[in-house]
């Protein structure tokens, strides 16, 4: 049966309100969230969202991520991990989990990804699941893409990631921008393995 912790990665391109949602909604679902947030994605977050998050282990606040939604979450889930702390135990393939997430991802983190770096401890746990086998999600948000990136996302998923642009659907008619949001932090889920019914799927109706 796959560990019940995951791992979510939020890095610096647009889109940090999918990273968010996507730890609340894993937090709902009864997960462990293992979080990582680079400096890049607390500007992110602080720009798009208006949410100060303090890079700092010893000083992070899980209500100043989650806002609102932190209502009824069980937030001793949320276990945050600074970027620079390679004693995490998620810097080990020692350490059981069901899968990670970065979302979004980056154009510098996919290519340390592509490349095997590990200069901190995003890219070190994502080259820990893709050594392991096991599930690593990447939620790109970029374009026009070029073909660096182009061929990054060919070497990450040659490796065994699943490259999950962020590219919501419209078939569900969305009414919000949440429900645009939804229909990707789902699409993640699926892929994790986490139940979820935030968006009605396709032949439902």
């Amino acid at each position: 049966m796959p560990a019940n912790d995951l791992v979510v990665a939020v890095t610096g391109a647009s889109g940090a309100g999918y990273g968010v949602r996507l730890v609340e909604v894993l937090l709902r679902a009864g997960r462990t969230v293992h979080l990582i947030v680079s400096p890049a994605g607390a500007e992110v977050i602080a720009t798009e969202l208006g949410r100060a998050v303090e890079l700092d282990a010893a000083k992070f606040d899980p209500l100043a991520l989650l806002g609102p939604a932190a209502k009824g979450l069980e937030l001793g889930r949320l276990r945050y991990h600074h970027f620079r702390d390679f004693r995490a135990g998620v810097a080990s393939g020692s350490f059981l989990t069901g899968g990670m997430a970065v979302c979004p991802c980056s154009m510098g983190t996919l290519s340390a990804v592509a490349r095997g770096a590990s200069e901190n401890l995003i890219q070190r746990a994502a080259d820990v699941h893709l050594k392991e086998r096991r599930k690593l999600v990447l939620v790109p948000r970029e374009t026009p893409l070029g073909l660096v990136q182009l061929r990054n996302m060919v070497a990450v998923a040659e490796a065994g990631a699943v490259v999950l642009p962020a590219m919501p659907g419209f078939y569900a008619k969305p009414q919000r921008v949440q429900d645009l949001v939804d229909f990707v932090v789902g699409r993640v889920c699926d892929q994790l393995g986490v139940d979820q019914r935030l968006t009605e799927r396709w032949g439902e109706r």
